[in-house]
């Protein structure tokens, strides 16, 4: 089985802070300098955060950032359907695609964004990889990023304040220091990605869906990807 060691180190930054954290990062940005520069360069304000904080802040951060009034979520299927049926369809797949790897999700779900990265590292089918990568991984980083975006921080903001009352984490330090990490892995996927192209003029989100239908085996995709007018 071919193991592609990256993407399993890049996991490791999405994990629940605890433990030999910090050092799991400094390991992920050793490994970035040596085979993925321009993605080194993209992480170092995250990796100078980290270095720079104890384990009990970056917890604290990653809490704010992904649950507590959350800026973006880890669960592609959530970041690419939100409410949509598709979604709960999404997730039956790659439980499925989990399973057949023999990955082990812990107590997050099989979409979780750790749990899809370390299943790329393992994925033995080739061609049904490409495509994942393509048409499912790399449209659900884009839209992880543009949810750091400040206007669509505040926008959040001030919907919460219609509907609710909370404190809002305004002043929040470091408030946007995964979207470096996020862009880093978007950064190794399009470089080791670069040379698949399906010549689709642009491609939808929906298309996970389709990317992931095992009705005939769990092989190569058999439906066309869904395209914009």
């Amino acid at each position: 089985m071919e193991v592609r060691h990256q993407y399993s180190v890049l996991a490791d930054l999405f994990r629940y802070p605890k433990g030999d954290y910090i050092e799991n990062v400094n390991a992920c940005a050793k490994l970035l300098e040596g085979t993925y520069p321009s993605a080194f360069q993209e992480i170092q304000p995250f990796l100078e955060f980290v270095n720079s904080h104890n384990l009990y802040e970056i917890e604290e951060v990653f809490g704010k950032t992904f649950h507590i009034q959350a800026i973006c979520y880890l669960d592609m299927g959530y970041v690419l359907f939100a409410e949509d049926y598709k979604r709960g369809e999404f997730l039956v797949q790659m439980k499925n695609e989990q399973r057949k790897a023999n990955n082990d999700c812990g107590e997050e779900l099989a979409d979780n964004l750790p749990n899809v990265l370390s299943l790329m590292a393992i994925m033995e089918d080739k061609e049904f990889l490409q495509e994942f990568a393509i048409r499912v991984v790399k449209p659900a980083l884009q839209k992880m990023l543009k949810e750091f975006d400040e206007a669509r921080i505040a926008l959040k903001d001030k919907v919460r304040k219609k509907k609710q009352k909370v404190i809002l984490l305004e002043d929040m330090e470091n408030k946007n220091i995964y979207q470096y990490a996020l862009q880093a892995i978007f950064n190794v996927v399009d470089v080791d990605y670069e040379d698949v192209n399906y010549n689709d003029p642009l491609i939808v989100p929906t298309v996970g869906v389709d990317a992931l239908n095992c009705d005939s085996g769990c092989g190569t995709p058999s439906q066309q990807p869904v395209k914009t007018k």
